[in-house]
């Protein structure tokens, strides 16, 4: 698996959200890796301080775990003061927390959908703009905000979760050109179905899941994020791996409304 020391400037810190597993967590591997001092942050407390000493004792580097809800208000701003007070200088900046439902939007759901609105489009907006400022004065740094296939599709049951995801690709390719000027390198990565706990798919589909996997249906967490980290250093604009991705939207959006109707009356 490739590494990236060359591109990572000495004593450099990245900041993770969601890193205490899936994607998150790779992201903090394949950068300690390389070199790469980290601030990671989760919702999950043991587990991330657990991620923090392992990362640390295995790559020499240093790691400050901050446990946080990143789908509060005031969130953002914390972490950005959090950083102020400890003189943390954050260099590359992993938009990567998230949450995922597969449901109808209703009362039942409306709690998780405005969890998602926060922490999908609120916290990395503000982060993109604080530390983004902040990078802008240095005119140095990378942004890597997670988006998704989905940003392309509408479908039903994922109403909320396309609807940001498309979000955050419109708004960090639109924030590309303003941050090129000072030296500051964005990227949004639209990924498909990557083999992490976000679904948490049912154990009986394990073996339908592995063979989703061989064939590059479903990625694994190590090579997507790797693909995500070298497209960001190579200061690409988009990333969005694998060739059945490109193809995937646009054939779910060709199928006839009625049939889509029939297909959703029988899930829900």
């Amino acid at each position: 698996m490739k590494t990236f020391n060359k591109y990572i400037r000495k004593d450099s810190t990245a900041l993770i959200t969601g890193a205490s597993s899936g994607m998150g967590l790779e992201y903090a591997k394949q950068l300690a890796q390389s070199g790469c001092n980290l601030l990671i942050v989760s919702n999950e407390e043991e587990k991330l301080k657990e991620v923090a000493e392992n990362l640390q004792n295995k790559y020499k580097v240093k790691v400050i775990a901050k446990y946080q809800d990143l789908a509060q208000l005031d969130a953002a701003k914390e972490l950005f003061d959090f950083c102020q007070t400890n003189n943390i200088q954050i260099d590359i900046l992993i938009n990567n927390a998230g949450i995922f439902f597969f449901k109808e939007l209703n009362d039942e759901s409306i709690g998780k959908a405005s969890a998602m609105l926060m922490l999908h489009v609120y916290t990395p907006t503000q982060l993109c703009s604080m530390f983004g400022d902040e990078m802008k004065k240095r005119r140095y740094g990378y942004i890597l905000t997670i988006s998704s296939v989905t940003a392309h599709m509408q479908v039903p049951g994922l109403t909320m979760y396309a609807a940001t995801k498309s979000y955050l690709k419109s708004f960090m390719k639109s924030l590309w050109y303003e941050m090129h000027p000072y030296g500051v390198h964005t990227t949004v990565v639209c990924p498909g179905a990557v083999d992490t706990p976000l679904y948490n798919i049912s154990p009986k589909y394990n073996k339908l899941m592995r063979f989703a996997v061989k064939i590059r249906v479903v990625y694994p967490p190590q090579l997507l994020v790797n693909k995500a980290l070298k497209a960001m250093f190579r200061k690409r604009r988009c990333k969005t791996p694998g060739f059945i991705n490109l193809i995937w939207p646009p054939l779910v959006n060709a199928i006839p409304r009625g049939i889509v109707n029939k297909i959703w009356k029988k899930y829900i």
